[in-house]
Formats: C-alpha cells, sequence, structure tokens
C-alpha cells in the first residue's frame, strides 16, 4: 500500500523521486539543523560505497527508496546534533566507558534473553530500544533533564514500531521488542554508514564485501561516543559497565577491543542449522518491505554464506583474547537452565547473581507476553538442506561442543580456541 501511495504521489509531483547522492543528503541534513560539523568524516567512505550498491544492487521499489533517503537523512541528522553536545557539554567524551560487559554470538543465538538477562540487573547499564532508534537527543533535551518538558523519543519509537509491525505483522516474532525494552547497539555502529544493519535490510554485496575488507576502528570509536552521550543523557553513573550485544562484533572483534581494550567478552553458541534459518527469515522479513526482487533462495544462499564469515572471523579473532576474558554459552544450556547459566555467567564477572534474580524474572515474565507467537521458519523455504550446513559448519560445531540434534553431545566440551 505504501509503495503505491508513493509511486501515485510522484507521478502527481506530490512527492520528490529519490535522490541517493551524497553530498545531497549531506546538504538536506544542513539545512535541517543549520548544523555543519558531521564529527569524523570518515563515515563518507562507507556511505559511498554503499549509496552505490543500493542504486545499482538493491532493485529497491518506491517504498524502499523513500525509506532509504528517511533513513539516510535520520543518521546524518544525528550526527550533526551528536556534535552539537559534544561541543556545548564537553565532559561528555570524559566519560569513562570501564569494563563492558559484550556478548558476541551469531544472529538467532540467544543474545537478546541474554542481554535482557543482565540489564535487569541494577548493577549495569544498558541501551534502551528507543535509544536505539533515536540516540541523539533534540537540541531541546536540556528542558527535559530541568523536568520542563517531556522526551519525544519513546513515543516517536512506539508509533515507529508500530508502523513496523504493520508493515510486517511477523516482528513481533522474530525479535519481541519496545520502547523501553533493552536493544543492542547496531544502530550505533550503523551511524558511521557501516555494519549489518544495512545488509540485513537490503541487498547490497557490493557493500559488504567493501566491509569486510575494512577495519572497523573508526565506527567503534563513533559507537562509544554515541554511549557515552547516551550515558550523559540518561543521567547515568559512568560507574556502571555497559552491556553490549550486536552480531556485528562478530566481525569486528579486532576492534571492538581496541576501542574497548578491558571489554569482557560472552560468546553464544547455537546450531548453526538454527542459526542459519532463522538468520534468513528475520533478512527476508525486511527485505521484502523495500524491494520486490528478492528470492527466498538467495536469501538464504546470502546468510549461509555471511553466518560462515562471521564465525571464522570470531574464531580467529579469539586467538589473540586471554582465556580469562571471555566465556562460552550454548543456547541448548539456557533452554534447558536459563539460571544455572546465569549462575556460571555470573562468576565469570566475578558478581553475586542473586540481588538481580527477581528482575530477571520478570522480564521473563514479561517476555512470555512480548512474544505472542513463536517465529517458525525453516531451512527448505531459503533453499538450503540441513545436510549442506551441518557439512559446513562440521568443525565449529564440533571445536565448541553445540549440541546438534541428531548428533550426540560431546561427553565433555573442548576448550574454545
Amino acid at each position: 500500500m505504501a509503495d503505491g501511495v508513493i509511486r501515485g504521489g510522484r507521478r502527481l509531483g506530490v512527492i520528490d523521486p529519490a535522490r541517493l547522492d551524497r553530498n545531497f543528503l549531506l546538504e538536506q541534513a544542513v539545512d535541517a539543523t543549520g548544523l555543519d560539523d558531521f564529527g569524523d568524516r570518515w563515515f563518507e567512505r562507507p556511505f559511498d560505497v554503499l549509496l552505490d550498491s543500493v542504486r545499482h544492487e538493491a532493485q529497491l521499489n518506491a517504498a524502499g527508496d523513500f525509506s532509504a533517503m528517511k533513513m539516510f537523512h535520520h543518521v546524518l541528522r544525528d550526527r550533526l546534533y551528536t556534535q552539537m553536545w559534544f561541543a556545548r557539554h564537553p565532559e561528555i567524551l570524559a566519560r569513562p566507558l570501564k569494563n563492558p560487559v559484550v556478548i558476541v554470538g551469531p544472529m538467532r543465538s540467544g543474545t537478546t534473553r541474554l542481554h535482557r538477562l543482565l540489564a535487569s540487573d541494577k548493577r549495569f547499564a544498558h541501551l534502551r530500544s528507543f535509544e536505539t532508534i533515536s540516540p541523539v537527543p533534540r537540541p531541546e533535551f536540556e528542558a527535559v533533564l530541568a523536568g520542563e518538558a517531556e522526551d519525544f523519543r519513546p513515543k516517536l519509537a512506539s508509533r515507529i514500531l508500530k508502523v513496523a509491525r504493520l508493515a510486517n505483522p511477523r516482528t513481533l516474532s522474530i525479535h519481541p521488542t519496545g520502547p523501553f525494552e533493552p536493544e543492542e547497539e547496531l544502530g550505533l555502529v550503523a551511524a558511521s554508514m557501516y555494519g549489518m544493519k544495512w545488509e540485513a535490510q537490503w541487498h547490497v554485496p557490493g557493500y559488504s564485501e567493501w566491509c569486510a575488507s575494512e577495519s572497523a576502528v573508526p565506527a567503534y570509536r563513533h559507537m562509544a561516543n554515541l554511549l557515552r552521550l547516551i550515558g550523559w543523557s540518561q543521567q547515568e553513573s559512568s560507574l556502571r559497565p555497559w552491556i553490549l550485544k550486536t552480531p556485528q562484533h562478530m566481525l569486528d572483534l579486532p576492534a571492538l577491543l581496541e576501542v574497548f581494550p578491558d571489554a569482557r567478552l560472552i560468546f553464544t553458541h547455537r546450531d548453526p542449522r538454527q542459526v542459519v534459518g532463522s538468520a534468513a527469515s528475520l533478512a527476508w522479513n525486511q527485505t521484502t518491505i523495500y524491494t520486490d526482487r528478492v528470492s527466498p533462495e538467495e536469501t538464504g544462499r546470502q546468510w549461509l554464506d555471511k553466518t560462515e564469515q562471521m564465525i571464522a572471523k570470531m574464531r580467529s579473532a579469539r586467538d589473540a583474547i586471554p582465556r580469562d576474558r571471555m566465556i562460552d554459552v550454548q543456547y541448548e544450556d539456557m533452554e534447558r537452565d536459563w539460571r544455572e547459566t546465569m549462575e556460571r555467567v555470573y562468576r565469570f564477572l566475578g558478581l553475586d547473581m542473586e540481588p538481580a534474580v527477581p528482575a530477571m524474572q520478570r522480564y521473563l515474565d514479561r517476555s512470555a507476553n512480548l512474544k505472542r507467537n513463536p517465529h517458525r521458519y525453516s531451512l527448505e523455504e531459503f533453499g538450503l538442506s540441513e545436510g549442506e550446513v551441518n557439512e559446513r559448519f562440521a568443525d565449529y560445531t564440533e571445536i565448541y561442543g553445540i549440541p546438534v540434534e541428531g548428533r550426540a553431545a560431546p561427553m565433555s566440551r573442548r576448550v574454545a580456541k
């Protein structure tokens, strides 16, 4: 319906054609805000590649290129407001980000559940969904801090989530959320026009290839500064470690550890057949909103390859990480006994879990209400077979002792490399 309305509006001349040109988009953001400092201009490099990929590979429909314009404007406007806040309050950049706890795992490997359980503990800081949608406060936010106004961002997030559910009713079962639910920082990485956020919604293989060959350090530095800004806007104590998680970290562990050298890492693992099938389903449900020319088989092949790339990069980077800085968590262990598994995580973190248990139980009760329908998917609908996925990831499941249906679980799990 949206696609038809936009096409009709363009025919009538009441909606402008999409103009996916970097300089034009930068000028629009400057005109809208009256600001001109975008911060580190490194973002223009991935932005140029992304725009080229969108124009020549994504085959967006009218709703797709209209949405792309809006998304890019949102990111660019936020970059301008970010620098404005740093100029107004230089103390923001001095906020420490000590000992973050970073959950690293493939898409759909239980990272959200683990993240939200830890975020229930008031000893940690976390992002909320509305802050990933709109991480940067508007210029009038100081009135909010003074108690003279209300932050509009939760209401905006609620509207955006409602529109997303209208566009794709399966959204709620794939990734249940709400404006104040703990959420991942993928959008903060995407603020540098870098990362998997763009790949999960558009078919942009040229852009994906470019990202795979680049150091993500500038994007992670900007992400860290956005965390400082968000912590300041929350009036959060800078002594509380952040709980972070996004599958992006599997691809960029060296960059993550350069920017957060004292990070503690929790690696999650799940049967690759479930990971690949679920990731393909998530990406398919995103991509079909923006284009009429993508096949399930193409999406399945893309996320089979992407999952393999993520795991390979993660395994390579782990070699340089001290063993006492990381722990492995199996999806099946969380399914079997979440409390026992979380106790092991808390021992790794050197904390007593008991004070957080009531809040964790409240989250689990709430999440049962959020997720009204199970997320249903299969490898076959994406042109993949269980045998192919098993063969592709046989070494990974063996080394990390991942329970796989149809294969006996190892008597004792090997120390992961």
